[in-house]
């Protein structure tokens, strides 16, 4: 864990999110099926569970997970100045969660549990097809509460990036709101990543309000989108959000991204890759190229094809973090 007397002044990003190792693996359809996992499916699982699925998985590689820290490590790989609030447990997989992002570079100091839940884990695995198959515990992670949400740590960011799943527990979901706040008190902007379909069906009117008056920017899939507005229609929904919300930033894979603002939208195109490995994290590092765009001042355009270029980077390969400096990749395409 970082030092208190190394906070710098100036935070570029401070993601707030759900604190979990990410347990990843090679694995054929066949393990998937014995495990009677839904192939390509999140599923959320108790503590049993998935020490039962880290008993059938081969080889592992275990690295700090969860949707926003993703999104803060690789804005750490661009060079960027972050730090991540988000509640692990004093256990092996909690040190785990506490030295990889220190080893980054990212300021963590969020107190671990000392007693309760365990330290969450995601396990991914991945089929030759490239789907992934996830089992989710979340564990301690979901226990972060407004006393969690280090005011000082918000105030020094220029951004605060919140993801969705926050929304799925009470304690976590009023550290989510308290954290908007601090940032909008200090002046500060927030952004929201609505993090999964059905996520946002579960919460789609508290999402529209935020969306609306909450947030400054907004981070959605094709999908998620489509489901926040309740239509099949994309030209709609981006109708919908341009008039909610300051900047949205809308994936949609191949297709590349839609950048919209209220004085119009910008589509930036997706950067191919020569094999498809893991789709995992590429929504994640998308963000964490657009993020560094924007507190770099870079245009919106640019800013689209950090996000862009991040996320052709990481479903190169295993995993959902970078597997080569972001900032090198960036300066190579003349982006740096």
């Amino acid at each position: 864990m970082t030092e208190r007397a190394e906070l710098p002044e100036r935070l570029d990003v401070v993601g707030v999110g759900n604190a979990l190792v990410d347990v990843l693996s090679h694995e054929t359809d066949a393990v998937i099926a014995r495990l009677g996992l839904a192939k390509g499916v999140m599923t959320m699982v108790e503590h049993g569970d998935v020490e039962r699925i880290y008993a059938a998985q081969g080889t592992t590689t275990e690295l700090s997970g969860g949707s926003t820290a993703n999104t803060i490590a690789g804005l750490a790989s661009f060079g960027a100045a972050v730090g991540f609030v988000g509640k692990v447990a004093d256990d092996e997989f909690g040190k785990v969660f506490a030295h990889d992002l220190g080893a980054l570079g990212v300021w963590y100091a969020t107190p671990p549990a000392t007693d309760g839940r365990a330290t969450g884990r995601c396990h991914i695995m991945v089929t030759p097809d490239a789907e992934r198959t996830m089992c989710t515990y979340l564990g301690v992670a979901s226990d972060l509460t407004p006393a969690d949400v280090d005011a000082d740590l918000l105030t020094r960011a220029a951004v605060t990036y919140l993801e969705g799943y926050l929304f799925d527990q009470p304690a976590a979901k009023a550290a989510f709101r308290a954290a908007a706040e601090t940032a909008h008190r200090a002046g500060r902007q927030v952004a929201l990543t609505l993090s999964d379909p059905f996520c946002v069906n579960r919460h789609r009117a508290e999402f529209a309000e935020l969306v609306e008056h909450g947030v400054d920017l907004l981070f959605a899939n094709e999908e998620e989108i489509l489901s926040l507005y309740e239509t099949d229609a994309f030209d709609d929904a981006v109708a919908r959000v341009r008039a909610h919300t300051e900047i949205a930033a809308l994936t949609r894979s191949a297709r590349g991204s839609v950048i919209v603002t209220g004085e119009g939208v910008q589509e930036v195109p997706s950067v191919p890759v020569e094999q498809l490995v893991d789709t995992t994290g590429a929504g994640d590092q998308y963000a964490a190229g657009f993020l560094y765009g924007l507190t770099h001042g870079r245009d919106l355009v640019t800013c689209g094809r950090l996000g862009s270029l991040a996320a052709s980077e990481v479903i190169a390969h295993l995993g959902p973090r970078p597997a080569t400096s972001l900032a090198q990749l960036a300066a190579r395409n003349g982006l740096a």
